[in-house]
């Protein structure tokens, strides 16, 4: 084989491995780069029905992807919702996820503990996180789950429970702390910072919540 049989197995292993992916956003960006690969190859061997097929495809990704990562941080895309901890939809979801959800917060247990807050975060009317807050005293409110579905991971939709910090400034807390031993925190992007085996965040006022830095 030649280079550009290497190039275009490469580039139809990408488009294959694309479709593999659970999480939307890696899905998006290694089908634009497998197609980009299959432009220049199909191009390279004047297969003109190949390129266009992969000239659409390469747009459409690009158009998705830019729909993303300009709606990631946008309060109009994503909703915040309280629930009861008794909530029998919340129950479902939990369920639903339940082994995933045990790989990155190893600690949790779901009961009916009455001091508990529960908020579902909700990209239109599907899903995609769950946290789960308690009091630990002195205006501290105490992460026991921050879970977010594997479809919207790299998005981390989570970060709209803290960035509208007067969903917990109005229940009297001033700072947040995140579990001990969580697998792969993502709260560095998030104004977090680390002391020992967990993060903290000290809460804006309701009115310069809107004014934090994101990632």
């Amino acid at each position: 084989m030649d280079w550009l049989d290497y190039l275009g197995w490469a580039g139809s292993a990408v488009l294959v491995w694309s479709l593999s992916q659970a999480r939307i956003l890696r899905l998006r960006v290694l089908n634009l780069i497998g197609s980009v690969v299959l432009v220049v190859y199909n191009a390279a061997l004047s297969v003109w029905p190949m390129v266009g097929l992969n000239v659409a495809m390469t747009g459409i990704n690009a158009y998705h992807l830019y729909k993303m990562l300009r709606t990631r941080h946008d309060d109009a895309t994503y909703t915040v919702v309280q629930v009861g901890t008794d909530d029998t939809f919340l129950a479902h979801v939990l369920r639903v996820h339940w082994a995933d959800l045990a790989k990155f917060n190893p600690s949790f247990r779901f009961d009916d503990a009455p001091d508990r807050a529960a908020f579902l975060t909700m990209r239109g009317d599907e899903v995609v996180g769950v946290l789960f807050l308690r009091p630990a005293g002195d205006g501290v409110a105490q992460i026991e789950l921050d879970y977010v579905t594997k479809r919207f991971r790299d998005l981390s939709p989570g970060e709209f429970v803290f960035r509208d910090s007067g969903l917990l400034t109005s229940r009297g807390y001033r700072r947040v702390l995140t579990p001990p031993g969580m697998v792969a925190p993502y709260y560095g992007r998030l104004g977090f910072q680390r002391h020992g085996d967990h993060y903290e965040l000290e809460l804006s006022a309701p009115d310069q919540a809107g004014q934090r830095g994101t990632a």
